[in-house]
């Protein structure tokens, strides 16, 4: 069966079509800065690039523009949608609707629906993704699969926030975490690169791009996450501004008056790297921006270092150490500055990196300092794979 599937991040739109029967990745694509100068889809085909440069507004556009490089007579991997047999797509926010992947129908499309509030960013292009293809493959079945499901481990004490606790029985107010698949895909691939069983090891798993998100992983389970209710919480991140006193935010809306509309709107797309560097929500914008000596731009990036730093204090605490630390996603992965930053000064923890191991982007690789008891790990995060195959799970017996 050959299913695709569609990863819709706030900014990028990443898909692969894939031949289950091998796992053989038949077409990748990345769609990036969408919504920003310069929106670019780059497909991959045996090796080679098919590159398509285009103003792409929003995630509808972006998903117009995968299906007709997929099916491009001369660049594409097949003649029409009706060769997809399924179609595996990446929801951020399942709330407690759902804690496993689900088969989508009218129901689970109204509680995507329902739920995107609680993931302004996300939820409403990602249901634009399943609209379109719905539209173009209206016999084909479609997976949702949840970034939420997989914190769904998570204690009381984890979840839930410091406010009344009839705001979480009547609400469901409560921490819900988010990048579960790539969380959940990389702790798999530490565990194996590590040689031991992922039910031994204490890991603390760092997804880093334009969203970005910790998790303590304790003998395979997830028992704390950056993010919360939304995908707002936790570091500092492209356009999100991550943590903040809320007293702030009644301050600000004070003195300016806004509505609480207004002011997660600058919370969750002018705040972060746009924010605070005046550049752009794009790392590499802000880096070359304080490579020239833009000093908002530098403080910026030196919040993020920061904010990975505390987390890796804190879960290391909560789970009484760490045996193995992962950089994924595409900051994690390709910042070589990045990795250094966090890791200076993390002798106390144990930990240490080999500065030459480091140079390296996207490979999987063990960039620990000889004689480190934590392992420094880059693992590529592939949630596409995650994805792919819980989608032939519930629907390979159907078709």
């Amino acid at each position: 069966m050959k299913i695709l599937i569609v990863n819709a991040g706030s900014s990028s739109l990443k898909y692969q079509l894939v031949n289950m029967d091998t796992e053989e990745t038949l077409a990748k694509g990345l769609i990036e800065r969408i919504g920003i100068e310069g929106s670019k889809l780059t497909q991959k085909v045996n090796g080679e690039k098919h590159i398509v440069e285009a103003p792409m507004n929003d995630h509808v556009a972006a998903t117009k523009y995968m299906i007709e490089a997929l099916t491009d007579g001369q660049h594409g991997v097949v003649t029409s949608m009706d060769e997809i047999g399924a179609v595996g797509h990446r929801v951020v926010q399942g709330g407690e609707h759902f804690t496993t992947s689900v088969v989508i129908d009218d129901e689970v499309m109204k509680a995507i629906e329902e739920n995107a509030p609680l993931a302004p960013l996300h939820n409403p292009p990602n249901l634009m993704g399943i609209k379109a293809c719905k539209q173009i493959m209206p016999n084909t079945p479609m997976v949702a699969v949840f970034d939420t499901s997989f914190h769904q481990t998570m204690p009381p004490e984890a979840f839930l926030y410091g406010v009344p606790l009839d705001y979480y029985r009547r609400l469901r107010v409560r921490r819900y975490g988010f990048h579960g698949t790539s969380h959940r895909y990389v702790s798999q691939r530490a565990a194996a690169m590590l040689g031991k069983p992922l039910e031994e090891l204490r890991l603390i798993t760092c997804h880093l791009g334009n969203g970005s998100s910790m998790a303590a992983i304790d003998h395979g389970k997830s028992v704390d996450t950056s993010m919360g209710m939304t995908p707002l919480e936790g570091v500092i991140m492209g356009t999100r501004s991550g943590n903040v006193d809320p007293a702030v935010l009644q301050f600000i809306m004070n003195s300016e008056h806004l509505s609480v509309d207004e002011m997660l709107d600058i919370l969750n797309k002018k705040s972060g790297f746009l924010g605070i560097s005046g550049v752009s929500s794009d790392m590499r914008d802000v880096e070359e921006a304080a490579e020239q000596g833009n000093k908002d731009a530098q403080i910026s990036i030196d919040m993020l270092y920061r904010g990975i730093k505390k987390y890796i204090g804190a879960y290391a605490a909560i789970m009484g150490g760490v045996d193995a630390i992962v950089f994924t996603a595409g900051i994690g992965e390709n910042s070589k500055e990045l990795r250094e930053a966090v890791m200076t000064n993390m002798e106390f923890l144990g930990a240490s990196i080999d500065t030459e191991k480091n140079n390296v982007r996207g490979k999987e690789t063990d960039i620990s300092a000889p004689g480190s008891k934590v392992k420094v790990l880059i693992i590529p995060t592939d949630e596409e794979i995650v994805i792919a195959r819980d989608t032939l799970e519930l629907v390979g017996n159907k078709a």
